[in-house]
């Protein structure tokens, strides 16, 4: 009987170190004079470090509100969300900045390329806040890009670049710092069919050949079928959870 309950404390220990965020009773609250809105409303869900989850709901479901939780954007109004084990209410703004630079990489409907610098000086952006040598920061800017298809786009403006060339560039900026974790706010919205499908394709090989975490965030059920487990979300609650294999 001893035997048996070591194992399966080792069995629950092993899957705790493999959740790499974790939302404990998560409510939002809005003030909005003397009413008060509960955007969320006790949202429990934990992710594992390699797993391609999607955040599916409709607008208004709380989705976006959700997606600043799992990104460590925003903290709770009640409960906890937890980072590798680690509570980050408890972390200074600027400890979260630093901690988000490293760990998460962000991924945005708008690109939110900055339209005065070059496609090359975007991706190398996040890399002067976590105090990388120039040359390596440029050499590894330049690499990513080239990785996606961009080896003569590098000196472009976002103005100057397709919609499915500014998501790209955004991809390489969202990798140049090595993140753990992806998180892909409505990644093709803004994208042609054609462009959304490969911006997809290139999140599915980021999860499946590098082992990234990869959270998307959406409300296009065509995009499903690319994550391992969806979340539904309605009215600020986890509506249900769908486990799956992948099959693409």
């Amino acid at each position: 009987m001893k035997k048996k309950s070591d194992n399966q404390k080792s069995k629950n220990h092993k899957t705790k170190d493999n959740t790499i965020i974790e939302l404990k009773d998560v409510w939002k609250t809005y003030k909005l004079g003397t009413l008060s809105l509960d955007v969320l409303r006790g949202i429990n869900i934990k992710i594992k470090k390699g797993e391609f989850v999607a955040i599916v709901g409709p607008s208004g479901s709380g989705k976006s509100t959700l997606m600043n939780q799992v990104g460590v954007l925003d903290i709770p109004t009640k409960g906890q969300v937890l980072l590798d084990g680690h509570d980050i209410s408890k972390y200074s703004e600027s400890e979260l900045a630093q901690i988000r630079g490293k760990k998460i990489g962000f991924i945005f409907q708008q690109f939110n390329l900055i339209q005065t610098l070059t496609a090359l000086e975007n991706v190398i952006l996040p890399t002067i806040f976590q105090n990388v040598e120039e040359e390596t920061r440029t050499k590894r800017a330049k690499k990513l890009l080239i990785n996606v298809g961009l080896s003569d786009r590098m000196n472009h403006k976002p103005s100057e670049l397709s919609g499915g060339q500014q998501q790209r560039v955004a991809i390489s900026r969202a990798l140049i710092n090595d993140p753990e974790i992806i998180l892909a706010d409505e990644p093709t919205g803004n994208l042609d069919s054609s462009s959304g499908e490969q911006i997809m394709n290139e999140l599915s090989e980021l999860h499946s050949k590098e082992g990234k975490t990869i959270i998307l965030v959406t409300h296009d059920n065509e995009l499903i079928h690319y994550a391992d487990r969806v979340i539904h979300v309605k009215d600020g609650q986890v509506l249900k959870e769908i486990s799956k294999k992948k099959n693409v």
